[in-house]
């Protein structure tokens, strides 16, 4: 198969815009509110702007089609690894097998529930499973006892509503037998899409296979999956030319499958233990870029879910959830058994460092303040509004009518089993100020009844 990413392409299209007057960009900026995404072209013309002022439109009208969207809600999750092992040598990843010094470990089904049932009690109801290329923990017949074992364990109140799995390409009949185990979004980076670092950086493995790797989704999607998501590592090659990459890998899912990623995730690099980059970093990505990158994604592909990580600190998360971000992982591990682990107090080097290390609920009061409403709604993939179905809400700004309800009835739910009082009163008075928010008048008095049942003692309700 040939890949559908055309480095010259890339590269020329960058060299062509990179003296377009700012008025372009504003023109482009402004157009991005009907919410019907860019062009390859009008991308790379933002990711050659450099006048702030027009930066400053862009942070801004970011930040209105997120809104516009998604409302004010912040989805949040947490990771779950359950291998640290991997046949590949990856530079970037601590994970790799030519790292002599890590203390590898993979989880028993016994381990997973344990660590499963810590989060639970933390007040998470999303899970990203993550694992290492490992033969044996990663493989899907394991991922078939290890995903119900997940599904199946609760804790008081506590339980998993929605599992997602970011674990090695498969093949098509596994893709399927993946499917049938009910699993959200199905996550795969290629880390990045310029041929020629991706070389550089797979020395080996399955992993170093380019083509294999880059039609993950393809043969995703064939196996069933609805929902992919896609996302590159930052710092590897030119970040401009991977936000275009990146783009196109959208519009050929949009073509070939009528779907486009139901998520991007956008990681910086960051220091991973006896890792060559430790550091080097290839092509650096500054915080004014990051946070560039990070609105021109939101403006070229404004359906997704742009994803960020623990891997960016406290305040530059906060900085950047305002333009466009819509999902946050917190309280992370990158660790196998690293819950249990931070219970003891013990540290074990993870895939990377983690530089937010503030607990679940340091970060729902911090979001808070900040005005969103924290959710853990899992309401779509439950009834069904996944892949095209999910988009045609998600690309005219529909699917919003749903997601502020449901943030606001699972943040009650949080508030009621896990809060402290100081964060109850703070969480009540967020709920209270985004019930106004709701335009319908009959979905917000059925929000309001719902809420009512919550602290009646009802749980998992959702529209």
């Amino acid at each position: 198969m040939k890949p559908f990413i055309d480095a010259n392409k890339i590269d020329l299209l960058l060299k062509k815009t990179m003296d377009a007057p700012k008025t372009a960009a504003r023109s482009i900026i402004n157009a991005s509110l009907r919410l019907k995404g860019l062009a390859p072209e009008e991308v790379a013309i933002l990711l050659n702007l450099n006048d702030r002022e027009t930066i400053n439109n862009l942070f801004s009208v970011a930040k209105k089609v997120k809104e516009i969207i998604y409302g004010k809600r912040l989805v949040i999750f947490a990771p779950l690894y359950i291998t640290n092992f991997c046949v590949n040598n990856c530079l970037y990843c601590g994970f790799r097998c030519a790292n002599k010094e890590l203390k590898r470990k993979r989880l028993t089904i016994k381990e997973i529930k344990e660590e499963v049932i810590i989060l639970e009690k933390q007040g998470h109801k999303r899970i990203l499973l993550e694992a290492g290329e490992d033969p044996l923990a990663s493989r899907i017949d394991h991922l078939e006892k290890v995903i119900p074992a997940i599904y199946a364990t609760k804790s008081g109140n506590g339980e998993i509503r929605r599992l997602n799995v970011n674990v090695a390409a498969m093949s098509v009949p596994h893709f399927k037998r993946l499917k049938k185990l009910k699993i959200g979004t199905y996550q795969l980076f290629q880390e990045t899409y310029h041929p020629g670092m991706y070389k550089k950086m797979h020395l080996s493995g399955p992993k170093s296979d380019y083509i294999y790797h880059l039609y993950a989704m393809h043969r995703a999607m064939e196996g069933g999956i609805d929902d992919c998501g896609i996302g590159a590592l930052f710092g590897l090659a030119d970040h401009r030319f991977e936000v275009l990459a990146m783009l196109y890998h959208a519009l050929e899912l949009e073509k070939e499958f009528g779907v486009g990623p139901h998520t991007i995730s956008v990681p910086r690099i960051e220091p991973a233990g006896n890792t060559p980059l430790t550091s080097h970093i290839p092509h650096p990505v500054s915080d004014l870029e990051f946070k560039k990158l990070v609105a021109i994604l939101r403006l070229a592909v404004p359906y997704t879910g742009l994803i960020l990580s623990t891997r960016e600190s406290a305040k530059m998360r906060n900085e950047v959830i305002g333009l466009g971000i819509s999902q946050i992982s917190a309280g992370s591990s990158t660790v196998p058994g690293g819950y249990k682990r931070s219970l003891n107090k013990k540290k074990v080097s993870g895939q990377f460092s983690i530089n937010d290390n503030r607990s679940l609920k340091d970060v729902i009061k911090d979001i808070s303040k900040m005005g969103y409403s924290p959710s853990f709604c899992t309401a779509c993939y439950r009834l069904g509004r996944v892949g095209k179905d999910f988009m045609d809400l998600a690309k005219p700004g529909l699917i919003g009518r749903y997601c502020l309800p449901n943030s606001l009835l699972t943040f009650k739910e949080y508030l009621m089993d896990y809060a402290d009082d100081g964060l109850k009163k703070l969480g009540y008075q967020v709920i209270a100020s985004h019930l106004k928010d709701i335009k319908d008048n009959r979905v917000k008095e059925n929000t309001t009844k719902k809420l009512q049942d919550i602290e009646a003692g009802k749980r998992d309700l959702y529209f």
